[in-house]
């Protein structure tokens, strides 16, 4: 652990007993399991306190909390996200604030076994009504939403160069950065729904009826639901956490496609399986520039910056920083790119739901 962890824990411990009038033996400090938050158990009350250590869409405090408590809000009407029961405004102890949530009795996924339990949470959030647009916000609502992904792809594609990548690692993503923007070309666009963009397997529990429960929503914005099916799927999303760690066949990630595409009205269905391939080269392009992000700004100690959007090691545990350093490792790898790309480059038919195999 890093030195500067404990003192930080114990002073957020410390902070939020303050805050809710209660002995600190009663807050119970989870695994740093994640680089955006801390989350602590609330005695027997079922909830527990969101504490982020950051915000990884570099907003103020405030507007961090107000879009968190929205993301919780929205998803939550699905039955498949915890319940949003407080906002803990920022103040000189607790200088980001905090959401009071359920606390979720299960366990991290299963892959494959819980694959049909996550496209079933993943298809209740995706087939929410859809607010007007003036009712969206805080939440992000582009209105395109592949050329506002890829503006996002094309900033963090900026660290590549300082990022000490293999060559042949370098050349792959910029030959899948132009693939990516023929996807923009494209004239026409998928389907638009409430979609979590943080869709890992490593972000739900299954509860204890067997239900699957999308527990981190920080992220979540008006878009494409393709974009979350990727994320649910990929080699670098499947791997990212060690208690759901898998690696999916063809064959599985086409079941996961059909029981998403079975459980969402048809014509969301019809509407977004063209674009199933597409948006999943478009989500690792994220994700793996993402990568060369985080490798670059981790060790330029971003601790010390002032943004709201921080990467500093110092924010987390040792061992944390250690799986995440791995990960990327792996993921910008030239083997694993090239191995991963076959996904769309040249297609298993099998990845692809039955019924486009069929038709």
């Amino acid at each position: 652990m890093s030195d500067a962890v404990p003192t930080r824990i114990d002073g957020v411990r410390a902070a939020l007993a303050v805050r809710l009038s209660m002995p600190e033996t009663d807050l119970t400090p989870l695994p740093d399991t994640g680089l955006a938050h801390d989350h602590i158990v609330i005695g027997n009350t079922g909830t527990l306190a969101r504490i982020p250590k950051q915000s990884q869409m570099d907003l103020p405090p405030e507007d961090n909390l107000e879009y968190q408590a929205a993301c919780f809000a929205r998803a939550g009407a699905s039955g498949h996200a915890p319940r949003l029961h407080d906002v803990l405004a920022p103040d000189p102890a607790l200088s980001m604030g905090g959401l009071i949530v359920d606390r979720i009795d299960g366990r991290p996924l299963r892959l494959p076994e819980d694959l049909f339990a996550m496209a079933q949470c993943l298809a209740a959030i995706h087939a929410l009504p859809l607010p007007d647009d003036g009712a969206r916000g805080p939440l992000k609502n582009p209105p395109d939403t592949l050329a506002d992904t890829f503006t996002e792809i094309l900033q963090q594609s900026a660290f590549i160069a300082r990022a000490d990548l293999h060559p042949d690692s370098e050349s792959l993503i910029r030959e899948e950065l132009q693939r990516g923007g023929r996807t923009l070309a494209r004239p026409n666009r998928p389907a638009t729904t409430l979609i979590a963009f943080d869709a890992h397997p490593g972000n739900y529990l299954l509860d204890t009826g067997g239900q699957a429960i999308l527990v981190d929503l920080e992220k979540a914005r008006y878009g494409a639901p393709g974009f979350d099916l990727a994320h649910a799927s990929l080699y670098t999303s499947t791997t990212w956490d060690v208690d759901s760690r898998a690696v999916l066949s063809p064959a599985q990630v086409g079941a996961f496609h059909d029981a998403w595409l079975a459980a969402v009205p048809d014509a969301l269905a019809s509407a977004s399986q063209p674009w199933l391939l597409p948006l999943r080269q478009m989500m690792w392009l994220w994700s793996v520039t993402w990568c060369a992000k985080w490798k670059v700004q981790s060790r330029e100690d971003a601790a010390h910056s002032g943004a709201s959007e921080n990467w500093s090691a110092e924010l987390s545990e040792d061992a944390l920083i250690s799986h995440v350093a791995d990960r990327v490792a792996d993921y910008l790898d030239p083997e694993t790119i090239a191995q991963v790309r076959m996904d769309w480059a040249e297609p298993d038919a099998t990845i692809m739901p039955a019924s486009a195999v069929s038709s």
